[in-house]
């Protein structure tokens, strides 16, 4: 599956992926997986280069992001198996506002590169749900403040409804535990899948 999983921060992006990933695991499958779009990058970096990271000027901000997502086109063709979290719908929602205020960013113009079975799936939860999984959970670099996450819901919810991806998928997530958002997930994508996909999840 090519999968770019995408929702406000505390949505279950991170979760879903994971959880798709080692179900691939279980069956031999490999997915190229990255979750790192959000800065700063808590996957790869250490602390001081995620501080370093989180401190960058706004235009080099946009600038590394941007290339970022060109480079990862790149890989949603190299790869049959892969996933990605964010991406280019949550640079759409979060660069202008929290990274380079000010900076036009056109996100569009690199759908039409995609593949055409890549699959959106978009990840949501009410925003006291939200709100709450902060508190219970929090990031070590957050980044959506507790009164912004009802607009930042709206702007997902408008970046994926301009998408050009014609496979895409909605989840509410916020009375889903990880294993039935993976369920959920399982049972949605069926429509979605090529023949490949389809003939490896029945095997």
């Amino acid at each position: 599956m090519r999968l770019v999983v995408v929702g406000c921060e505390y949505s279950g992006v991170t979760t879903l992926i994971d959880a798709v990933n080692a179900w691939g695991l279980s069956r031999g499958i490999l997915h190229h997986l990255d979750d790192h779009f959000t800065i700063p990058d808590a996957y790869h970096l250490s602390d001081e280069e995620q501080q370093a990271m989180t401190a960058m000027l706004p235009a080099i901000k946009e600038r590394f992001q941007r290339f970022q997502i060109v480079y990862h086109v790149r890989l949603l063709h190299k790869y049959e198996h892969i996933l990605l979290g964010g991406f280019h719908i949550e640079e759409a929602v979060y660069g202008p506002r929290y990274y380079y205020p000010g900076i036009g960013v056109e996100i569009r113009e690199y759908e039409p590169e995609m593949p055409k079975d890549t699959i959106l799936v978009h990840l949501y939860a009410r925003p006291e749900v939200i709100r709450a999984r902060m508190v219970s959970s929090p990031h070590p670099y957050p980044l959506v403040p507790a009164e912004d996450v009802p607009l930042i819901l709206d702007r997902f919810q408008e970046e994926v409804g301009k998408s050009w991806l014609h496979h895409r998928m909605a989840i509410d997530t916020s009375d889903l535990t990880p294993k039935t958002l993976f369920d959920t997930f399982m049972e949605k994508s069926l429509p979605q899948l090529n023949v490949r996909d389809a003939v490896t999840r029945i095997k």
